[in-house]
């Protein structure tokens, strides 16, 4: 053994070369290191700053992570996250050195001053799986290029392949050219029309039973579950109106089966696909791997079961080579040889909760990871060069021919507006999981700004960069130029368009709207906006955005409306012209036009009746309603988007009063059967009947013509034995001193496995700084959403895997995070999370019942959030709400039998002690 406690001999048979290198760790208040002759040091966290130098890196994991802590900026080093990435691609690992040691099958650490040798270990395995990896040619020609690129390990790794940096001569992307390495996809016929088989409820439990096999506990509130979603699986009853079902099916029945058994009986025997949708990309694949019950075998379930995510979810081979094209740029080569590796293993070329590695972009930049997207619909479909190996339309075509299609509410409501569901047939069955968000993202996919993001987006998908000759950004010109035909009503047409959407805001808009030098009647109109909003609105010096009323609106704001209103009608007119000229082209050479021309035409149609027909036509219609009568179907405001005191947007905003109505009437459109399902569909207010009335508005039941039928399965959880819930009298909310103490003695006393969330971002902040130390001291890991380095995904992993840990967030959390087990053992709101009044919360308030609506929002988010403490039959939870000032009526929010404790904070923290510790005591725990 040498000074580190590693075998020498394994060193010498597997050519492992470590750096010559100090190997350094941080927490939140200090760092351990050791050094490259085997000494141990350690000391508080600014001390770490010693170590940390550009000219002689340290081994470490997760730089930007490790930098923040000791207050330093990021630089490249020895990060064993690329280490990883390069010799594990597409798989899975938390960015922790904990992770790291689980990922590699090495002892955990259990303190600090453990973790730089457990990353020791790592390193020499990482090294010692690379030296048994195929060293090809194009691995060798990439290494050399990411050493050229100013990546540390390439300089080592190629001295393990007995080269230098600097042997030969070599082409800086030729390792980089992955996408040849890919497959194609081939088109194959259209499917037949779907069939009309019903679902039979005892058909279900039997698919249901097998699922779950033989010897799988007995669940019988599963099956009563799987009989009662049936109904959605069965011809309509109703003219023009899908069969709907609500389904409340508490925390542990198991729904996720209960659902798949009764739907993939119906794809199987109708060969049509069912799209199951849920609303976070967490439980997109959760749902996923219960696939695996359904289709073991990996082969069988890629033909039956396909995620879809929208395209800016997926990496874009077009972008990827075209940041190649740059790669001699500083910093490039890096990220991408890192993006080569994870592309010749990735599934689905997913970059959203697939296999690709969140934390990388925090690592090498969003640029050349996660932005290489399509993230601004610039697709140039059957033009480009990947059509063939492009990820997205793989996954499209997939789609078609799977029996059962995992996507999300956006998706699908997208979708299902542009008649994508169903092979544009009312045939679509569709099951939205998380149904309780049904009403949120319906109020996202059908609303309308006028924004500054808004406008600029449009003008760069017509005219791209304008500032740039090159890239991918080139405008509806680049795309379509080659599909018009000769046509000179075409030309003319397009020509007019992307004259016209200069009127639109263009680069660099937020700037000149500050130094009030507006450019054009886009960016005029936001101006005017902009200075109503700053002379009427309240907390301006405030943390949140800026809203105002649109009424007695000043003369020179209608004058640029009417201006913009022109503006938008001369882009109006060119786009219906040019789509005409397109489509006739399609009905002239029906009988010659290549099959890939075709479809670019077709594609091309649909995003100018989208982009700019519907869009511009809803821009008019609100700015027409400056002149009329505000319509009690929509609710209209100004706004301006801020963070951190920068001002990221601002403009005109419409959202429909209830977005279920158009929800509503584009399921009637698409779809025969329809189950909304949650664990959390109706309140608890006390009066049942008047819960499931507004459960049926909430998710757009109601406005069918088909009443919705109802089931609801109870729990099968002892909720009073396995849980606590206690309202804390006596900490002062505004005084964040009190609320922080509050925070550190509660997780104190559950030993960690807690979730703070909090209503502010400033407040969560405060309480971080002020609890974070003492948690370090008392080894349990704070982490804390808009403090660390790590994404909100990578957060959420983190905290799942580590049991002892802590975590501080804001209601993104709150949805994001399904912890089953002991990592989730206690939940602490700062205070009762009441809707922030906003000019849409008031016209809802008036539409839904005032204070009865604020306490349905309340009582939805308390039971959500106390859900998600017991998953499983042996868990148990401790719910605190530190607001003394909680009215007894939302305490209806938890389970029948569970009782609110009003008690001091020194009593709150005993009970938590000692309700954990008699589950500690317990046999068998």
């Amino acid at each position: 053994m040498d000074a580190r406690g590693y075998d020498a001999r394994m060193v010498e048979e597997t050519v492992i070369m470590l750096p010559d290198a100090p190997i350094l760790v941080t927490s939140t208040t200090r760092f351990a290191v050791l050094s490259p002759d085997g000494e141990m040091s350690d000391g508080p966290v600014g001390g770490a700053a010693q170590y940390l130098l550009p000219e002689a890196p340290p081994i470490v994991c997760h730089m930007p992570a490790t930098t923040r802590r000791a207050n330093r900026p990021p630089f490249p080093g020895y990060d064993l996250l690329e280490l990883f990435a390069f010799v594990r691609p597409a798989q899975f690992c938390l960015p922790t050195p904990r992770g790291l040691a689980d990922a590699c099958g090495i002892a955990r650490p259990d303190s600090l001053n453990e973790e730089p040798m457990a990353l020791y270990r790592v390193a020499g395995q990482l090294l010692r799986e690379f030296s048994q990896l195929e060293a090809t040619p194009d691995m060798r020609r990439l290494l050399w290029g990411m050493a050229k690129g100013g990546w540390p390990w390439g300089a080592l790794l190629l001295r393990m392949l007995g080269e230098q940096p600097d042997d030969g001569i070599r082409a800086a992307t030729s390792g980089l050219d992955v996408w040849k390495q890919l497959p194609e996809w081939e088109e194959k016929s259209p499917p037949p029309p779907p069939g009309s088989k019903p679902v039979q409820a005892q058909e279900a439990r039997r698919r249901l039973a097998e699922l779950l096999g033989g010897g799988a506990e007995e669940r019988p509130s599963q099956a009563d579950y799987a009989s009662a979603v049936t109904g959605a699986f069965a011809n309509p009853v109703q003219e023009d109106s899908p069969n709907i079902v609500l389904a409340e099916a508490g925390t542990g029945v198991g729904k996720t089966l209960g659902y798949i058994a009764p739907a993939s009986l119906w794809a199987e025997m109708n060969e049509a696909p069912v799209w199951l949708s849920t609303y976070t990309r967490n439980l997109q694949h959760q749902i996923d791997q219960e696939l695996d019950r359904l289709y073991p075998n990996p082969k069988v379930k890629r033909d039956k079961v396909v995620l879809r995510k929208g395209r800016e979810n997926y990496l874009c081979l077009l972008n990827y080579e075209d940041a190649v094209r740059g790669v001699g740029i500083p910093g490039r080569a890096v990220a991408l040889g890192l993006m080569a590796r994870w592309i010749a293993h990735t599934r689905d070329g997913d970059m959203s909760g697939g296999d690709f590695p969140s934390w990388l972009s925090d690592l090498v930049g969003i640029p050349y990871t996660t932005g290489l997207s399509d993230r601004r619909g610039e697709c140039i479909y059957a033009a480009c060069s990947h059509y063939t190996r492009c990820f997205v339309e793989n996954s499209v075509r997939r789609a078609r021919r799977a029996d059962l299609v995992v996507a999300n509410h956006a998706l699908v409501m997208i979708q299902a507006a542009r008649g994508g569901l169903g092979g544009g047939e009312r045939a679509a069955r569709l099951v939205f999981d998380e149904g309780h968000h049904v009403f949120d993202a319906a109020d996202s996919a059908f609303s309308a700004h006028i924004t500054g993001v808004e406008m600029w987006e449009l003008r760069r998908w017509l005219r791209g960069h304008d500032t740039r000759a090159k890239g991918r950004a080139r405008g509806l010109k680049a795309r379509c130029e080659d599909l018009l035909g000769g046509s000179e009503d075409a030309v003319t047409a397009l020509e007019e368009l992307l004259q016209a959407a200069t009127a639109l805001a263009g680069e660099g808009w937020r700037q000149r709207l500050a130094d009030n030098r507006p450019s054009g009647p886009g960016e005029a109109f936001l101006a005017a906006v902009r200075t109503v909003i700053l002379n009427r609105a309240t907390g301006i010096d405030g943390p949140y955005g800026l809203e105002v009323d649109v009424t007695d609106l000043p003369e020179d704001l209608l004058s640029a409306a009417d201006d913009l209103f022109d503006a938008l009608g001369a882009m109006q007119e060119p786009a219906g012209r040019l789509q005409v000229a397109l489509l006739k082209r399609l009905d002239d050479e029906a009988d010659s036009l290549d099959s890939g021309v075709r479809s670019r035409i077709d594609i091309i149609c649909r995003s100018l009746e989208f982009r700019c027909k519907v869009t511009i036509a809803a821009w008019r219609d609100m700015l027409r309603a400056f002149k009329e009568e505000p319509q009690k179907l929509f609710v209209d405001w100004f706004g301006m988007e801020r963070y951190d005191g920068r001002e990221l947007d601002v403009g005109y905003l419409r959202h429909w009063v209830d977005p279920t109505m158009p929800f509503a009437d584009t399921m009637a459109d698409c779809a025969q059967g329809v189950l909304v399902t949650s664990a959390t569909l109706t309140d608890g207010s006390g009066d049942v009947e008047k819960d499931w009335r507004a459960a049926e508005f909430r998710t757009g039941a109601a406005h069918l013509l088909a009443p919705a039928v109802r089931a609801r399965v109870p729990s099968p959880f002892d909720y009073p034995k396995q849980t606590r819930v206690y309202v804390v009298t006596d900490v002062r909310k505004d005084d964040l001193d009190q609320v922080a103490a509050a925070y550190r003695e509660l997780m104190l006393a559950s030993h960690g496995g807690a979730l703070g969330l909090f209503t502010a971002i400033s407040r969560l902040r405060e309480v971080h700084r002020r609890i974070a130390g003492r948690m370090d001291e008392a080894g349990l890991p704070l982490y804390a959403q808009h403090v660390d380095a790590w994404n909100l995904p990578t957060l959420i992993d983190i905290f799942r895997a580590e049991e002892n840990s802590c975590l501080l967030g804001t209601d993104a959390v709150r949805d994001g995070v399904d912890v089953p087990g002991n990592s989730l053992r206690m939940i602490v709101f700062d205070r009762v999370p009441w809707p922030r009044r906003t000019i849409l919360h008031r016209a809802r308030r008036d539409r839904f019942g005032k204070g009865y609506y604020d306490d349905v929002l309340i009582r939805l988010k308390l039971k959500q959030a106390f859900g998600r403490l017991v998953r499983r039959k042996n868990d148990r939870g401790v719910f605190v709400m530190l607001d003394p000032m909680m009215p007894s009526r939302l305490g209806r929010a938890f389970p029948e039998g569970v009782e609110v404790q009003r008690v001091g904070l020194a009593e709150a923290v005993a009970a938590t002690r000692a309700f954990f510790a008699e589950e500690a005591d317990q046999p068998g725990t």
